[in-house]
């Protein structure tokens, strides 16, 4: 079931505290259901993967087309509609609904949103350069990025350079974020750390792809607690 993922809303950040009294940043992210709208078989496509849609929309600001397939699948129409390959369409049927309890045996998970928009941004502040020097003959570019281009020959700006440009707005994925805590009753889930995007904005979560050994705030008290317990009966 890991291997279908959920969209959910970035809510802010707070902290953890776990009982030794060690606090942990956290970003809450708001999860919304996900209903199976289409099977995508093998034989059709090349591949199995289900549809997922995801959060309602009026149907006055949906297409024809639109209107038409919801109404053929019986189903409510859907905002976001999401393919997720998957190995078997077995365990899958259409009108399923999937919430928080998926990802309830994962401690790691990949999160995919769109960082923030800064707009037309300086070398300074895009690239993290060091600027001009700040006297010495320096006029009026203490903050531009230097030399771009080159002689006669090549006698261009390769494409890649870094320069001013437009900042941020592009999707970005975290790997191997840790869930501190999960709230089922209130589709909250708690995830250790921040992740890209402003508030409110829409956010990707899957299982983390990478197979990971890495132990857990609660699975490191766990280890400190009990080689404390050990130090004290040794007194």
């Amino acid at each position: 079931m890991s291997e279908i993922g959920l969209i959910g809303k970035k809510i802010g950040m707070t902290r953890e505290f776990f009982k030794t009294g060690q606090s942990v940043p956290v970003t809450v992210l708001k999860i919304e259901k996900g209903r199976v709208i289409q099977l995508i078989d093998k034989e059709k496509r090349g591949y199995n993967a289900i549809q997922l849609g995801f959060g309602g929309i009026k149907n006055s600001k949906l297409s024809k087309s639109m209107k038409g397939y919801f109404s053929k699948k019986n189903t409510e129409a859907k905002k976001i509609l999401k393919e997720f390959k998957v190995k078997d369409l077995e365990q899958y049927k259409e009108g399923n609904e999937f919430g928080i309890e998926i990802f309830k045996d994962i401690k790691f998970l990949d999160v995919r949103s769109k960082t923030i928009g800064k707009g037309f941004a300086g070398a300074m502040k895009r690239h993290n350069f060091g600027g001009l020097r700040a006297s010495h003959g320096v006029s009026i570019s203490h903050r531009a990025h230097g030399s771009t281009g080159q002689n006669q020959d090549p006698g261009k700006v390769f494409k890649g350079k870094k320069m001013a440009g437009h900042m941020g707005n592009k999707l970005r994925t975290m790997q191997n974020l840790e869930i501190i805590k999960t709230d089922i009753s209130n589709e909250l889930i708690y995830i250790k750390g921040s992740i890209p995007g402003s508030k409110n904005s829409e956010v990707l979560i899957k299982k983390a792809v990478k197979n990971l050994k890495k132990l857990t705030m609660s699975e490191k008290i766990e280890i400190l607690e009990k080689s404390k317990k050990a130090k004290d009966k040794k007194k």
